[in-house]
């Protein structure tokens, strides 16, 4: 399992415009969470943040106690996924520097994606 994974295509059907640039991070194989990134970015003037809430997580739905349909895969995509800065404007210096913050926050004994 990769530390640290884009989401990829569902098939051969389908191409992403990448108008939104995503990662999981599984915490087991990165040592590290998405929450840990996304302040270390922060931190150094970087906006990310996590992949949207789904709605049965959302107070006014979770406060109704409104029905929910279908399976985990939304909560787990929130809680390991994270938007990363991305656009025509971003550099390469840009991105590397985006890139040598998360790595930082990687456990350094485990494997890197």
């Amino acid at each position: 399992m990769q530390a640290i994974s884009f989401l990829t295509e569902p098939n051969e059907r389908y191409r992403s415009n990448s108008w939104l640039t995503t990662i999981l991070i599984d915490s087991n194989a990165a040592g590290t969470d998405r929450e840990t990134i996304r302040h270390a970015l922060e931190a150094e003037n970087i906006e990310s943040r996590p992949l949207w809430k789904p709605m049965h997580m959302q107070p006014v739905y979770k406060q109704m106690n409104a029905p929910m349909y279908g399976g985990a895969v939304c909560e787990r995509l929130f809680n390991d996924g994270l938007c990363l800065p991305s656009g025509t404007s971003m550099t390469k210096m840009d991105i590397e520097r985006v890139c040598r913050i998360v790595t930082k926050c990687m456990d350094p004994h485990r494997a890197l994606c």
